[in-house]
């Protein structure tokens, strides 16, 4: 199994620290790797990918939930395609869907799972954390999905990730297993299923989008 150094995983993201005890945000304090998803009610026409942007354009939503699809590729944290109205590139260049965004992430060691990382995919050990920003009122659900190869079928995991952007501070909150998991029904027995991992493919977090203008995901490494 590739595990990534952490030091490999710093030089390539732009690190910030977070001032848990000077904010009161809920995050813990540390280097993390920033993403902000961003929703917006028109499409996005320029490609926004081969940079080092930390920003994912998703479709908004208004009085009724619109549904975005940021695939998911094993690597070294990074936004490989910020567009998720146009195809779908990852980090290499290679489309890997008709429709959506991609960010890379390493499968996660630090997820308490009943399939772990594959052999020879990168991983490392991280938490994420995530808020709800932007106008209040706006609301967001994050499902992370696959698809069985053997069926086509596309399996989602049984839970989720619900972001509500209510009037005043918004607080981070850990979604570490429900963004780097899958929790699905394996043979009538409830799995948990590490990103990359248990014989699926096509990795994606599905973001059902309810006016939600600005979700803050940030993802640390666990020494």
């Amino acid at each position: 199994m590739k595990h990534i150094s952490w030091l490999a995983v710093l030089l390539t993201a732009t690190l910030a620290t977070s001032a848990f005890a000077g904010t009161g945000n809920g995050a813990p304090s540390g280097a993390h790797y920033n993403l902000n998803i961003i929703g917006v009610s028109k499409a996005k026409t320029a490609p926004l990918t081969g940079s080092d942007r930390h920003t994912i354009f998703v479709a908004l939503g208004k009085n009724a939930s619109v549904t975005s699809r940021i695939y998911l590729t094993p690597g070294p944290f990074q936004v490989c395609d910020g567009n998720a109205f146009d195809a779908a590139f990852d980090c290499d260049g290679n489309v890997i869907a008709q429709q959506g965004a991609v960010f890379q992430l390493p499968c996660n060691t630090d997820v308490p799972a009943d399939i772990t990382c594959s052999n020879g995919v990168a991983s490392a050990s991280y938490e994420v954390w995530a808020r709800a920003l932007g106008t209040p009122g706006g609301t967001a659900t994050v499902t992370t999905c696959a698809t069985d190869p053997t069926t086509g079928e596309v399996v989602c995991s049984t839970e989720n990730v619900l972001l509500v952007r209510r009037k005043g501070k918004s607080l981070f909150t850990n979604v570490t297993d429900e963004l780097t998991s899958l929790l699905v029904d394996v043979n009538g027995v409830l799995t948990r299923v590490a990103l990359f991992s248990g014989g699926f493919q096509d990795f994606f977090w599905q973001y059902d989008n309810n006016g939600l203008k600005l979700a803050q995901i940030r993802l640390y490494p666990v020494q």
